[in-house]
């Protein structure tokens, strides 16, 4: 039954994807390249709602059918419609960065209080309460997540191609341990129908609505998680460890050299990349390799034993950003 749940999930996104390329293409909602730019054709934008309108469907009827934690089911939908109409709002009429930030800090805000904060935080070693502080933590981290995706969603198949990991490592885990999965393998089979068609050479690009709420679910997944005692915070870090320290590196580097870190650009490490090896499909497969090899071996160990969790986690950043650091990471072109 559950498969059968997953392939209706991923051919309702996939139907959904292909409906928003015609709907892009007959009301030019079109990405037309420019300097700043990583591709170099005219594509239409905004497939990405298909990825929230076929999760928050197939959630919905999962709830409806078997039942999914009110917490997360309601931090999920209310605050991800919102991310999402944000960002449609955002694909077709630009907002500014402050408006826009300031809708992420609320639907945090409303999913840290769905989830009744981030009460203690497990070193493996230690436990640390920290009360008001974790949930303010907890909060930061949804935002952050909401942002690092978007500003990660600038080559063909690397955000969808993360999802389908991220959702889907992470949905393993919570099976191994006897948990409830499905909210995180419906995300992945929501950004796999996408994905279909994002595939480099991408038919379509994401957009906004889809990027803003892939942060959004999977760092609200992430926390539900941890707050359940499901699993530790760790693997969730390690899972998101290239997103999460290329567009940390990128941003902190732009700001040390005093850049304003709101204007568009193309000097992430996945771009320095996919103008080094000649396109963004061998950058998307490296980093599903590293995905597969390096980061979900770490990601269950962490697990498997929760005193090594913080050490791996570390060590996991510090070499990936080892990686961007090289690469150019927030270097001026």
């Amino acid at each position: 039954m559950s498969l059968l749940w997953l392939g209706l999930c991923l051919l309702v996104s996939l139907a959904g994807t292909h409906i928003l390329r015609r709907y892009a293409l007959a009301h030019r909602v079109i990405d037309t390249p420019n300097a700043r730019s990583s591709h170099t054709v005219p594509t239409p934008r905004g497939g990405g709602v298909a990825i929230v309108l076929s999760f928050l469907l197939a959630l919905s009827l999962w709830h409806w059918q078997a039942g999914v934690d009110p917490d997360l089911f309601w931090a999920l939908l209310p605050g991800g419609a919102l991310i999402a109409a944000i960002g449609f709002w955002d694909d077709h009429r630009p907002l500014s960065a402050k408006l826009r930030f300031a809708f992420h800090l609320l639907a945090a805000a409303w999913a840290m209080w769905q989830l009744n904060g981030w009460p203690v935080l497990d070193f493996g070693f230690a436990v640390l309460p920290w009360g008001a502080a974790g949930a303010l933590a907890g909060g930061l981290f949804i935002a952050w997540a909401i942002n690092f995706y978007n500003f990660m969603d600038g080559i063909d198949g690397l955000a969808g191609m993360q999802a389908v990991f991220v959702a889907g490592a992470g949905g393993g885990l919570l099976w191994l341990l006897g948990s409830d999965a499905m909210p995180l393998w419906l995300l992945a089979a929501a950004a796999a129908g996408f994905l279909l068609l994002n595939w480099p050479p991408a038919r379509i690009f994401m957009g906004d609505a889809g990027s803003g709420f892939l942060g959004y679910a999977l760092a609200v997944l992430a926390l539900h998680a941890t707050r359940s005692g499901a699993t530790a915070f760790w693997p969730w870090l390690i899972l998101l460890a290239v997103f999460f320290t290329d567009a940390t590196l990128t941003l902190l580097n732009r700001a040390r050299q005093r850049i304003r870190v709101t204007d568009a650009h193309r000097t992430h490490a996945y771009q320095w990349a996919s103008r080094r090896l000649g396109g963004h499909k061998p950058v998307t497969v490296a980093v599903l390799l590293i995905n597969l090899f390096l980061l979900l071996p770490a990601a269950l160990a962490a697990q498997a034993w929760p005193m090594t969790g913080p050490w791996l986690a570390v060590l996991s950043l510090l070499l990936l950003g080892w990686l961007a650091w090289r690469l150019g990471a927030g270097r001026p072109e």
